[in-house]
């Protein structure tokens, strides 16, 4: 991540099958799948490439600098000293929000720590909407604090947010007697089709069990990147992630109608990504035909 040289600008061709983003070619392969792309480079140099104004939605998942082995660079690559990863990550969420559409939003996931630093960098232009703190389901106790039991998801928006919906999820519901876990009270018969989603989101559980898993790393739940949709995505938008890893977010983006730039710098995880998204292309394709039987 400490590879900060931006290259030299030469324009693209537009692709039948996908409007042309960039106004830099990608220093890396590039996988052009129905609707979106796969790049295999460096997230900065990739971002930096793109044209202004061009995002519908920026989300952005990186590593913690927590020394996880991501890949072929093993974990020494997420152990950068605190200057050098919180230089990299600015310069990633400045080239962000150049990309970003009047309206477009931007959303970080991060530990509270980090995302609280990077806050004073997103400050500058961009508008505060949401800190949404994700449970985390373990009682581990890390350090000489309290148990840390959230991720944060911020989301800023450039200006006022060109779509800023407020979906509605189930109730949450005792797995045993299947009645609802909070006393609504008189006002059961009003969350029968769902309550109004809030800023704290504790029905949700990490990606852990193999069966459910793309790589050995740590992996997004997709109910994550599809409630960022469901609040700022537009049918026809793009939305592009830096570090998508396994492409979670860009599988959220297909089946929301949406374009997409998957970034990543491993070629396993690409690899993973374009499977993902061919074979939801191969499925789309598979009943159409059977529609037509």
């Amino acid at each position: 991540m400490s590879d900060t040289a931006i290259p030299v600008r030469t324009p693209l061709r537009r692709s039948r099958s996908n409007p042309c983003w960039w106004d830099t070619r990608p220093t890396g392969p590039v996988t052009s799948i129905a609707r979106g792309e796969i790049v295999c480079a460096d997230a900065l140099r990739t971002v930096s490439g793109l044209h202004n104004d061009v995002a519908d939605v920026v989300f952005l998942d990186p590593p913690f600098n927590l020394g996880k082995d991501y890949g072929s660079a093993g974990p020494k690559a997420d152990r950068l000293t605190e200057d050098e990863y919180a230089s990299y990550i600015e310069q990633v969420l400045i080239e962000s929000t150049r990309i970003l559409r009047p309206g477009g939003a931007l959303y970080l996931y991060h530990i509270p720590r980090w995302a609280l630093h990077f806050t004073s960098v997103l400050k500058r232009n961009l508008e505060f909407r949401h800190w949404i703190a994700i449970a985390m389901k373990n009682g581990f106790v890390r350090g000489t604090g309290l148990y840390p039991a959230h991720y944060a998801l911020l989301h800023y928006t450039k200006g006022s947010p060109a779509v800023l919906n407020r979906p509605k999820i189930p109730p949450l519901t005792c797995p045993n007697c299947d009645e609802y876990v909070k006393d609504y009270g008189g006002y059961r018969s009003h969350v029968e089709k769902g309550v109004n989603l809030s800023d704290v989101w504790d029905d949700l559980s990490p990606v852990r069990h193999k069966r459910y898993k793309h790589r050995f790393a740590n992996e997004l739940p997709m109910a994550i990147p599809k409630r960022v949709l469901e609040i700022s995505g537009r049918r026809g938008g793009l939305l592009v992630d830096p570090f998508s890893g396994t492409g979670t977010s860009a599988v959220a983006a297909r089946i929301a109608g949406m374009y997409y730039v998957a970034v990543d710098r491993e070629p396993a995880n690409c690899q993973i990504i374009a499977e993902r998204m061919g074979a939801i292309t191969a499925r789309k394709h598979s009943r159409k035909d059977a529609s037509h039987e």
